[in-house]
């Protein structure tokens, strides 16, 4: 099937011009003025903006958690994303501990295989590396997985420790991989909740009162220097806060190859949310948690200036009823975890672009083009070029939708709330191409399927 998007405003991270796309074979074909070819289908984007679809490079889809399993599965989930402009996402498989990282690779592939709608990559969470297991690494650098995520935090659960961070971050290195890191000491977070506990602290907001800030910025700076003596590129999830911020940008100033992403809760959200009468806050119990409201200027800042890399979603999801309930009598046992994957793209263009925080190029680079050449899918994904998949986004720059549960526009995700509820945003995911299949016309799901398992190239392969 063959495609024409006519009279577009096409932007990239690069790029800011109008001309018309033709597409077949799944990629981009042609691209010029007024082009005079047939195309199956055409579409008018008069008006509007082509932008490359958005990468999301955190996602929990079908994941267990404290009990209980993420709201959205690859069905659900990668629906949801393409409604917002979102058309590749990388998921974390994960190890069980005392297994091997293959058979998680395995379990992943069989959640995903025939119900994702748009493609995806995995990422592989180690939960623990035993020396005579280090060449499973290297298995999954193979199979395209060339991105491994450790865990600081959680301890009895994903933790692991230094020893076992240095391992896994030396062979990555070696492997020409990368690491993702959720940088919090856990251990010292573990005694601030048993006393907290232990007085009667047991409300929702006493899941970010007892997460201090300083304890996300030490575990970045020990991932920091750990990935700095083993020679690996090093990538922060999910970063909430100036303390820990600071620390990326004192090792980058030192040639330290280390980025970071942060999220659009950490953007718009803040500690004060946790307030909200009765259980709400339950809501958006998350880790890192919500942060003082005045750190979103220093994150915006720190995208404008290129300190930090991306905008991911770190979407887990989990229902107030039923899921995080589960914690009704104690903080500690709230699965940890909040919706967003369709909000991403509509979001971070009001903040950024109508708000006037950083041009439309740069937006497209936080959103789409800077996860694709961190995670090796570039020039594949995350750019509008002849040859490239044709996953691309009319983007509407001027309508406005106020961000609702009970808006069928903005609210496609299994979960019975929405994390940005009552939020007025200006821009929106008209229609949306996955290798050139129209998944979403005019806000309407046409396609169901049809999502592929993508394999990522090596850091160490888009060096050369």
């Amino acid at each position: 099937m063959s495609v024409l998007i006519k009279n577009g405003r096409i932007v990239t991270a690069s790029d800011d011009y109008f001309a018309d796309i033709y597409i077949e074979d799944e990629a981009v074909s042609l691209i010029g003025k007024q082009l005079d070819v047939h195309a199956d289908t055409v579409i008018d984007a008069t008006g509007k903006l082509v932008l490359p679809g958005g990468i999301d490079p955190h996602t929990h889809f079908d994941m267990p958690f404290g009990g209980t399993v993420s709201a959205d599965d690859f069905e659900s989930g990668t629906k949801a994303a393409a409604h917002g402009g979102t058309t590749t996402i990388i998921d974390f498989a994960i190890q069980t501990k005392g297994e091997s990282t293959i058979k998680g690779l395995d379990t992943w592939h069989a959640k995903a295989e025939g119900k994702a709608t748009i493609d995806y990559g995995f990422h592989m969470i180690v939960t623990d590396m035993p020396h005579e297991r280090l060449g499973e690494m290297e298995r999954l650098a193979g199979e395209g997985v060339t991105s491994y995520k450790l865990f600081m935090a959680y301890p009895g659960v994903l933790y692991v420790d230094d020893g076992v961070l240095y391992r896994a971050f030396r062979q990555a290195g070696e492997n020409g991989t990368r690491i993702c890191m959720h940088a919090e000491n856990g251990i010292v977070i573990d005694e601030i909740v048993r006393a907290a506990v232990a007085d009667g602290k047991i409300a929702p907001r006493w899941h970010a009162h007892t997460r201090p800030t300083r304890m996300e910025a030490e575990g970045v700076h020990r991932s920091i220097a750990i990935a700095e003596v083993a020679q690996v590129p090093l990538y922060i999830v999910h970063l909430s806060c100036a303390d820990a911020l600071e620390e990326v940008k004192r090792a980058r100033m030192r040639g330290v190859d280390v980025m970071a992403e942060t999220c659009p809760q950490y953007l718009f959200l803040d500690i004060d949310t946790y307030d909200k009468e009765g259980f709400e806050g339950a809501k958006w119990v998350m880790t890192p948690a919500l942060r003082e409201k005045w750190n979103q200027d220093v994150l915006w800042a720190g995208l404008s200036n290129h300190h930090l890399a991306t905008v991911a979603t770190d979407h887990c999801p989990f229902c107030m009823k039923g899921q995080k309930d589960l914690g009704h009598d104690s903080f500690t046992k709230i699965p940890n975890g909040a919706p967003g994957v369709e909000n991403r793209m509509s979001l971070i263009y009001h903040g950024a672009v109508v708000e006037k925080r950083m041009s439309l190029n740069r937006f497209v680079e936080i959103t789409s083009t800077a996860a694709a050449k961190t995670f090796g899918l570039f020039p594949r994904k995350g750019t509008i070029a002849v040859g490239s998949d044709a996953d691309i986004v009319v983007f509407d720059p001027e309508r406005k939708e106020t961000i609702s549960v009970d808006n069928h526009f903005t609210h496609h995700m299994r979960v019975d709330y929405s994390a940005y509820e009552g939020f007025k945003v200006q821009g929106w995911s008209e229609t949306v191409l996955s290798r050139g299949r129209l998944i979403i016309d005019k806000g309407r799901l046409v396609t169901e399927g049809g999502g592929r398992f993508i394999k990522r190239a090596r850091v160490a392969d888009l060096l050369r």
